[in-house]
């Protein structure tokens, strides 16, 4: 008789299903950064004299990159 043991489906498909997830979170999570430990922290800026406080932002100029097709 074979002294090894044969592999089971059951553990194939387990190990298959295994590295999927695996790499669908590496593909589907998004790229973590660290900090940048030497950006200055940003002041606030004084409120408007006149009203109107809308200003246009980083991440207002991402959202819009965001929207163009």
């Amino acid at each position: 008789m074979d002294s090894q043991t044969k592999p089971s489906r059951r553990g194939f498909m387990w190990a298959a299903a295994a590295t999927g997830a695996a790499a669908t979170a590496v593909a589907v999570l998004p790229k973590v950064q660290a900090p940048d430990a030497e950006a200055p922290a940003s002041e606030p800026q004084p409120a408007p004299e006149r009203g109107g406080g809308y200003r246009v932002s980083e991440h207002v100029e991402r959202y819009y990159k965001s929207t163009r097709i």
